[in-house]
């Protein structure tokens, strides 16, 4: 038996910010639980992990060890698209020939669009 990603949990400040640019760049459903406010998203296959947002209280601090990558079609569009939602490109020390453009959510939360799968 072997594990398998069911859920990425993201501590975040403003639950209602993360919760609208995350599902608005993922398609994914926004369901509110509980009363400390936390959000959880769930995708629209049952095949996709779902995300759980709960509030950190603090500041996020250096860059993220763990992140996920993005994939799409069009990745110079779709970066347009997740800009407009509040995305911004960030420099981790890329070279410009990486195959990925590196962008960061409204809390500086890195991530990726990969420009080819990662099984490609």
């Amino acid at each position: 038996m072997v594990s398998r990603f069911a859920q990425w949990t993201l501590d975040v400040r403003d639950v209602g910010v993360m919760a609208e640019f995350w599902s608005q760049a993922l398609g994914y459903e926004v369901v509110n639980r509980g009363d400390d406010g936390s959000a959880k998203l769930f995708p629209p296959s049952e095949a996709e992990p779902t995300i759980w947002l709960q509030n950190s209280g603090g500041a996020k601090v250096g860059k993220n060890r763990f992140h996920p990558d993005l994939v799409t079609d069009d990745v110079d569009a779709e970066v347009r698209r997740l800009e407009a939602l509040g995305a911004r490109r960030v420099d981790v020390g890329q070279t410009g020939s990486e195959p990925f453009v590196v962008l960061a959510d409204p809390e500086d939360n890195e991530f990726c669009v990969l420009r080819r799968s990662p099984r490609g």
